[in-house]
């Protein structure tokens, strides 16, 4: 599903986020990223959504090279990639279902078939009765679990979340951990960077150690590793 080989990535300020990096992620895997801060995995998070293309190797999500797909090519990429940020990144003067709607309505879904997908995925998340709440009315973990809806609307076949539970409190963040883990069993591939040890360990997935944007261990039944 997920294959970096032989990575390198370089901003243009000089800065070298990933050091041949090569790993490759199976379908319906959940991976945990690990690692401190500037360890290079939100870095390598953008290469698979192709916000960044790689300096030197290959990134290939379900057999695409995205480093060398054109332009345009990127909307239809991202459609089968669910994206999920630290920050939410909601529309403010849009509803909680305008919000998760928006997504489909960008691709010229038919409108019942919004309205019908819109519903099930708020309901999946635990937000059906939150549907016409603007973002500002909803907790921090009720907000996320909207970006988790818009994220997976599409029936993605992947799931990134870049530090989904860095702004929550304990509680909430095992319940945003444990809906994507329900999420993973309905056959979607998860990889989430994170630096909440507790989650890693408890949960005992495959866990890929980063540091100095490179891959320092991958364990399959794994725990949180420091690579400092």
């Amino acid at each position: 599903m997920i294959l970096l080989d032989h990575v390198f990535l370089i901003f243009p300020s000089g800065v070298q986020a990933l050091q041949d990096v090569s790993m490759h992620i199976a379908r319906e895997e959940f991976v945990f990223l690990v690692g401190p801060t500037g360890s290079g995995k939100s870095s390598l998070l953008k290469l698979l959504y192709r916000e960044a293309t790689p300096t030197q190797g290959k990134v290939l999500v379900d057999k695409v090279d995205v480093g060398r797909i054109k332009a345009a090519q990127i909307p239809f990429l991202r459609r089968n990639i669910g994206v999920i940020f630290q920050d939410y990144k909601l529309l403010q003067d849009r509803s909680i279902y305008e919000n998760v709607a928006f997504t489909l309505q960008v691709t010229g879904t038919p409108r019942l078939q919004i309205r019908r997908q819109t519903l099930q995925v708020l309901d999946l998340v635990g937000l059906a009765d939150k549907a016409s709440h603007l973002p500002r009315e909803l907790s921090g973990g009720q907000q996320q679990k909207a970006c988790i809806a818009r994220a997976i609307i599409n029936n993605p076949q992947i799931l990134l979340a870049d530090e989904p539970t860095g702004n929550l409190d304990p509680d909430t963040s095992w319940e945003i951990i444990q809906l994507l883990n329900r999420i993973n069993t309905r056959k979607t591939t998860v990889l989430i960077a994170t630096h909440d040890k507790d989650i890693v360990n408890t949960l005992r997935k495959r866990v890929v150690a980063m540091s100095q944007g490179r891959v320092i261990s991958d364990q399959k039944l794994g725990v949180y590793t420091n690579g400092r």
